[in-house]
């Protein structure tokens, strides 16, 4: 508690109403790009992305909602914009440092007057000071909290979308499971967070292609395959483990590509997270992706994108928003997508429908969201997996045009999907949340799953059949939030609480024999048999729940943070025999899993931390392609040990990260084609990230990772040392943007990756050589008439036509997509 006594002058002109007192002494233009949220989160981005200290007692702010503000400004117009219409103004008190106040009829009331009020004594007289307009308020001696906002104190609210970095690529923070958002600088673990800047200007028409940025997560299927693929810190992230707003089950990813145009984020966390974010269904450890639908805007926003894709692809979506009620509490967002055509790929098309509706309601005390979705593809002659004989080399790449898959193959499935989650503060310390979601998928396919038997690329004879299946998901999650105060320790703590189902039927049509042929010179059989939908029988009733009790305590104006968790969780899980429904598998397993997090903060923008997690995780689960598709194994205890630091140079970030994570191994034997547990495999590994405005005008994105992958415990021992599948020793990712400063609203794109070599067996014998790969891309933004932008993109992806393979964790290999262009006008009305 201070004595203060105040005497302020102010102009209610070029004081009062401009916010300015002295100058800023800060001539930098930024690319700002805040959305509306509250002032104090609005002043948390506006601190990240220009460096400038803003200070402001916690009263002054609370309950105020900021328009946001997008566009080119220097920091301090940038920040009048942002305080526009919200009853507050600001005051610079030195170069790069504000403080925020009230705005009054006759100027400003100071920070310490609103703050103080109660009690305070205050007068205004005019001043004669030979300038006109000016007047001066005396204010007695009061006694005033000293409240500092320079790294806003309050925690956003669960649903509260964190703000972008500086260059608009990643956010500030992102979701941490039941913990709800959390800044990247208050996180003890290392998660990026792409944004939809990033989709649309890199013209990214399906989730997995955001992980192209990312050097430690990858999306290890070529997108000729239909459905995604992908890998974290070397471990298999099944796609039936995306998550949706934060709950499993809901996302149309499961044996899917999901269309991105509705997509506000796409939230990377490495590392195993079941204590965070539950069990995942599928047994994923190596990390979660979670993705954030859009939302409507404080501005109104009629889109649409026209697009074509070679060889013949076109496609158009529209992109509308508003927000209604006396305080723009109500809003709505409509996204609609429509793409259809030949892909590069022979014989292959692909067609593609997406439908959402985003609805939200905000008022001071309560906030609800809900999400509507519909997806629908079909394609057509697929090019999927392969495996390769045991003791066979792999053979060179074949064309990456070719399609030795043939034209029968083919994934046609629609998804229904939707949420509901809503927060009430019942007191101002105290939020309970409660959300619900699901999905229903039924889908139709054919796939042919080859195996090279030589060196010579000859694929050996087999059978294929259609396959129809129906899957239903539901989750559902609810807790309390409360924030309070032990002497000098400050402590969020959650109770939280996970339930989500999955139950499946399937059923499969006729035998069709598939000849004998030759990756580089294919030949095909007849097409199967799919005139009659096959009898439906269900093959899996899966249950998975559970309790998490969690609290971040912090000290030391939050430097010092320590968050300490248990879980209770559970799996309940039944096989059943397909066309019989008698029980094939069954278990039902519990633990408790603890976690602890450290995050200190020696200087303002540094910031180190270290983790040690657990979690119950389901066992793997044979992949579609293998003979055993779909078989449960046991669940398993897997643990993560990590530590690292952040560095937030103001427009540029970095982090750094060392871990090591183990986990049960498994392969697909090549003889059997069927998949397996041998041993346990280990990843001690490096991640390097990289963000941000390297000067102005140039942005950075990308980074290193490192994985030194062993495998232990073998049967006899006869793999240990060896390492894992699929898993490259290094991957370096690293893509730039230029502003051109020859032609405004002109920008230029390069990113370059590269993978070193992997193997496709335990035994390490089967090498994958390693690949480069370069794309490129410009788009130019120029105005209408009317003032709304016109933005034209044009991307290159494989820019030199690189013919690679790709593998993934159950030891199948991918041909790498061809070259493809990739070009776009939105019109905004």
């Amino acid at each position: 508690m201070l004595a203060l006594f105040t005497v302020t002058c102010v102009a209610s002109h070029s004081a009062a109403a401009d916010g300015r007192s002295e100058s800023a002494s800060d001539d930098r233009k930024i690319d700002f790009n805040i959305p509306q949220q509250p002032v104090s989160s609005a002043l948390h981005a506006f601190a990240g992305q220009t460096g400038w200290e803003v200070s402001s007692p916690a009263d002054v702010s609370e309950g105020r909602t900021s328009p946001g503000v997008q566009g080119t400004f220097v920091p301090e117009d940038g920040l009048k914009a942002m305080l526009a219409g919200t009853g507050l103004t600001y005051r610079l008190i030195g170069p790069q440092t504000a403080t925020i106040e009230r705005e009054t009829s006759s100027g400003v009331v100071p920070a310490v007057v609103a703050a103080g009020a109660a009690g305070a004594a205050t007068g205004a007289m005019a001043a004669a000071n030979g300038s006109e307009g000016y007047t001066q308020t005396v204010q007695k001696p009061v006694k005033v909290p000293e409240v500092v906002v320079k790294d806003v104190k309050e925690r956003p609210h669960r649903e509260e979308l964190l703000p972008e970095y500086a260059g608009g690529d990643v956010a500030t923070g992102g979701r941490l499971g039941v913990l709800g958002n959390r800044d990247i600088m208050d996180s003890p673990f290392n998660q990026t967070n792409y944004s939809s800047k990033v989709i649309q200007n890199q013209q990214i028409r399906y989730m997995a292609d955001v992980l192209n940025n990312d050097p430690t997560a990858r999306a290890s299927a070529s997108t000729s395959t239909g459905a995604d693929d992908f890998s974290i810190r070397g471990f298999n992230v099944s796609n039936a483990d995306i998550y949706f707003n934060g709950m499993v089950g809901v996302a149309p990813t499961f044996f899917n590509s999901m269309m991105a145009e509705s997509l506000e984020r796409v939230e990377v966390l490495k590392g195993p997270s079941a204590l965070l974010n539950g069990i995942a269904q599928q047994g994923s450890i190596g990390g979660t992706i979670n993705l954030v639908p859009k939302r409507a805007g404080a501005d109104p926003l009629t889109q649409f994108t026209g697009s074509y894709i070679s060889s013949t692809q076109f496609g158009g979506h529209a992109d509308i928003s508003r927000r209604f009620g006396s305080e723009k509490q109500f809003g709505v967002r409509f996204n609609g997508v429509y793409r259809s055509g030949d892909t590069p790929i022979d014989y292959q098309s692909r067609e593609s429908a997406l439908g959402t509706l985003a609805l939200d309601y905000q008022v001071k005390r309560f906030r609800v969201v809900a999400d509507l979705g519909y997806q629908y593809q079909n394609m057509q002659a697929i090019r999927d997996f392969t495996t390769v004989s045991s003791g066979v080399q792999v053979p060179k790449v074949p064309n990456n045009r070719g399609n030795y898959d043939g034209p029968h193959d083919f994934n046609k499935p629609q998804v229904y999907y939707g949420d509901l989650r809503g927060e009430y503060d019942i007191l101002d310390q105290l939020t309970v949340f409660a959300a619900v979601g699901g999905s229903y998928r039924n889908s139709r396919y054919v796939l042919t799953n080859r195996n090279i038997t030589d060196a010579a690329g000859d694929l050996e004879p087999t059978s294929t059949q259609l396959i129809a299946e129906t899957m239903a998901a539901w989750t559902v999650e609810g807790g309390l939030q409360g924030r309070f105060v032990t002497g000098p320790v400050r402590h969020q703590a959650t109770l939280a609480y996970t339930y989500f189902n999955r139950f499946r039927k399937e059923g499969s049509g006729p035998f069709t024999d598939v000849p004998q042929s030759n990756i580089y010179n294919p030949t095909f059989g007849p097409a199967p048999d799919t005139s009659v939908d096959p009898a439906l029988h269900k093959i899996q009733d899966m249950t998975l729940t559970g309790t998490t009790l969690a609290d971040t305590l912090s000290m030391f104006d939050e430097r010092l943070q320590l968050t300490v968790a248990g879980r209770l969780q559970t799996i309940d899980n039944t096989r059943f025999t397909a066309n019989t429904g008698s029980i094939r598998s069954t278990y039902y397993e519990s633990a408790v899993t603890p976690m602890v997090g450290l995050v200190v903060k020696p200087w303002q923008r540094v910031s180190l931390y270290a983790n040690y997690i657990q979690g119950l995780q389901q066992g793997p689960v044979a992949p579609l392609t293998s003979a055993n598709a779909g078989e449960i194994f046991a669940p398993f205890v897997t643990t993560q040990y990590e530590f690292g630091g952040k560095v937030d140079f103001g427009h540029l970030g970095t982090s750094l990260a060392f871990y090591q994570i183990a986990q049960p191994s498994g392969f697909v034997n090549p003889t059997t084609n069927v998949f397996g547990i041998n041993g346990e495999q280990r990843h001690r590994g490096m991640d390097f990230n990289i963000f941000g405005e390297l000067t102005e005008g140039v942005r950075l994105l990308g980074g290193a990772a490192f994985i030194d992958s062993e495998l232990t415990k073998t049967e006899d021992g006869l793999n240990d040392g060896h390492r894992g599948i699929a898993v490259p020793r290094w991957r370096f990712v690293l893509g730039g943007e230029w502003d051109t400063p020859f032609l405004s609203g002109f920008t230029l794109f390069a990113r370059g990756t590269h993978n070193t070599s992997m193997f496709l067996d335990q035994a390490n014998t089967q090498e994958v050589p390693g690949w480069a790969r370069l794309d490129l891309g410009a788009r130019y933004m120029f105005l209408q008439p009317n003032g709304k932008p016109v933005t034209i993109r044009a991307n290159v992806t494989n820019v030199l036509d690189s013919g690679y393979w790709d593998a993934n964790s159950f030891g199948q290999l991918t041909v790498s997509d061809p070259r493809v262009f990739w070009l776009s006008a939105t019109i905004d009305f």
